[in-house]
């Protein structure tokens, strides 16, 4: 089992930064994968960025170059760091966290979400 805690979300002005961070804790045997989706008022949840355990990232084209997502594993902590934040950035935030047993099989765990809002 894997328990996720997010923090570091809020509400901040346009053109402003917030840093979000996502701790696993629990029993597993390692993480893989960890990420950041978000839904947005009316919208689908979507992918904001994922990295793995060897530090690949990928992003979604809407944030490419404003986020950065970071991990450290001693910590089992992923970050993303959110610059230049705009109006349409507001969603709740949800990180995830891909458990690894000892078979090599995955087990994706989410966090409770932390809402971001930018003023415009």
């Amino acid at each position: 089992q894997v328990q996720l805690v997010e923090s570091g979300g809020g509400l901040v002005q346009a053109g402003g930064s917030l840093r979000l961070s996502c701790a696993a804790s629990g029993t597993f045997f390692s993480i893989a994968g960890m990420g950041w989706h978000r839904r947005a008022p009316g919208k689908q949840r979507e992918l904001v960025a994922a990295i793995t355990s060897t530090g690949s990232t990928t992003y979604a084209d809407s944030v490419k170059g404003q986020f950065t997502i970071s991990r450290d594993n001693a910590k089992n902590t992923v970050y993303l760091e959110m610059n230049s934040l705009k109006p349409e950035d507001t969603a709740v935030y949800y990180c995830y966290a891909d458990q690894r047993n000892i078979f090599d099989h995955t087990t994706r765990y989410w966090g409770q979400g932390t809402q971001v809002t930018v003023s415009s």
